[in-house]
C-alpha cells in the first residue's frame, strides 16, 4: 500500500514513539506546517521524516534536495511525524512538537507540486502479537543498555527511570537515545523485525560500551564537529 506524503528532510533519524521538537524558519516548511494546520479535524497531521544522507539540511528551494542530484541525497527509509502542538512566532515562523508514527520507504519524490517535497510512499510492517525471542532479546537489551547508561552518566541515581517493556518500543527507544551515528540509526530504523533490530542493537551497545571503557569516548556525527573555531579575543 502507498500513500503521499509532505517530507522534511533531516540531519537526524525519527523513530516511531519518540518526542521530535522543531524550529521552523524556512517558507517552504513554513506552508507545510501551515498546509497540516488547514487540515480538516479529523485527518491525520502528519509529514514524513529522512534522514540526509549527504549534503546540507538547509537550501534556498525544494530543487535543491532531490535524492541522487544536486547537493543533498536522502536515504529511502523515513518515520512519520504526527504534529500534536504548533506555537506561531513573530517572525511567521513556528516551534511544533512532533511524535514518531510510522515507518516508510521512499518509492518516488516529487520536488515540483508543492512549495516543499512530497513523495510516494509505501508503509513498512510492523509487529503483531507476542514474539518469545523478540521477549528473550529485549530483556537482554534492556541489561546491557543499562550498564551502557551507567557508564554514559556520572551519578548513578539517574538510572532509576523505567524502561519500556514492549519489544518493539525499547528497540525504537534504545536506536534513539544511544549515543550513535546517524549511519546506525538509520540502519536499525530500516529492519523490519523486532528481534533482528534488538541483535543489531546488542551488538552496537557492547562495541559502544567497549569503547566508553578503553577510552572515554563515543561515536560523534561529523555534522557536530563542523562548526567553526572560536574567534581570538
Amino acid at each position: 500500500m502507498t500513500a503521499r506524503l509532505p517530507l522534511f528532510p533531516l540531519t537526524t533519524v525519527l523513530f516511531p514513539g519518540l518526542v521530535l521538537p522543531l524550529h521552523i524558519f524556512e517558507e517552504r516548511y513554513r506552508a507545510l506546517v501551515r498546509h497540516l494546520v488547514d487540515l480538516p479535524p479529523d485527518a491525520p497531521r502528519e509529514f514524513g521524516v529522512v534522514a540526509i544522507r549527504s549534503g546540507w539540511e538547509v537550501a534556498p528551494g525544494p530543487d535543491r534536495i532531490t535524492p541522487g542530484t544536486g547537493e543533498v541525497t536522502l536515504h529511502e527509509v523515513g518515520c512519520t511525524a504526527d504534529l500534536r502542538e504548533v506555537a506561531e512566532l513573530t517572525d511567521g515562523g513556528f516551534d511544533i512538537v512532533t511524535v514518531g508514527r510510522r515507518r516508510f520507504r521512499v518509492i518516488e519524490i516529487d520536488s515540483t507540486s508543492a512549495p516543499y517535497l512530497t513523495a510516494e510512499v509505501q508503509w513498512l510492517p510492523e509487529p503483531s502479537g507476542p514474539d518469545e525471542a523478540a521477549a528473550q532479546l529485549a530483556a537482554r537489551v534492556t541489561a546491557v543498555f543499562r550498564q551502557y547508561l551507567g557508564l554514559m552518566r556520572a551519578e548513578p541515581e539517574q538510572l532509576s527511570e523505567q524502561l519500556p517493556e514492549d519489544p518493539t518500543v525499547l528497540s525504537h527507544l534504545v536506536a534513539a537515545t544511544a549515543a550513535l551515528t546517524v549511519a546506525d540509526r538509520q540502519r536499525l530504523l530500516a529492519i523490519d523485525d523486532t528481534a533482528a533490530r534488538l541483535r543489531a542493537e546488542l551488538r552496537l551497545l557492547n562495541r559502544e560500551a567497549a569503547l566508553l571503557r578503553q577510552v572515554r569516548a563515543v561515536p560523534v556525527p561529523l555534522a557536530e564537529l563542523a562548526t567553526a573555531p572560536p574567534a581570538p579575543n
